[in-house]
């Protein structure tokens, strides 16, 4: 019973890693940390960003929590851990290789739940300043993204 609420508890800190994101990127990375995130909206060609230090920013606090849960055998704090660490992987898988295709696998997709997250993030990125942004968020796509898409494939029935 109690693996099932470690289970549980994972998958909720997943889902509220999303809120946790949203206002990270609006008010950290988009405010007092822009130096690291600037050069993710205006990209200079390198294969590295500075914004990649994210990762690191996020990945820490999972690490410790699954090492020091097992390591005082606190499985609570070992779920949160995990909980981040799968929104990270979801993150990287949808950010880095669906949206801005970094790796060239998945390319192909394009289901409207994969349109309208890339079409949220391209309106994200046509701010090339910390100002005035929208869709912060990752995995959740505000319905406007939505309906754009699917209007789209209503007037263009060859769009899958």
């Amino acid at each position: 019973m109690m693996t099932l609420l470690y289970i549980l508890l994972a998958f909720v800190v997943f889902f509220l890693m999303e809120g946790i994101t949203w206002l990270t990127h609006k008010f950290v990375m988009h405010g007092f940390l822009w130096y690291l995130h600037e050069d993710h909206h205006q990209p200079r060609g390198n294969v590295l960003e500075k914004n990649d230090a994210f990762f690191l920013i996020f990945a820490i606090p999972s690490w410790l929590c699954i090492m020091l849960g097992l390591m005082n055998q606190v499985y609570w704090v070992v779920s949160i851990g995990a909980g981040i660490a799968m929104y990270g992987l979801a993150y990287f898988i949808v950010h880095d290789i669906i949206i801005h295709q970094r790796f060239k696998i998945f390319s192909r997709w394009n289901s409207t739940y994969v349109r309208a997250i890339r079409w949220a993030h391209k309106m994200h990125h046509k701010h090339i300043d910390k100002e005035d942004g929208e869709s912060f968020g990752m995995l959740m796509v505000h319905k406007k993204y939505w309906d754009k898409v699917r209007k789209e494939k209503k007037l263009n029935p060859n769009i899958k």
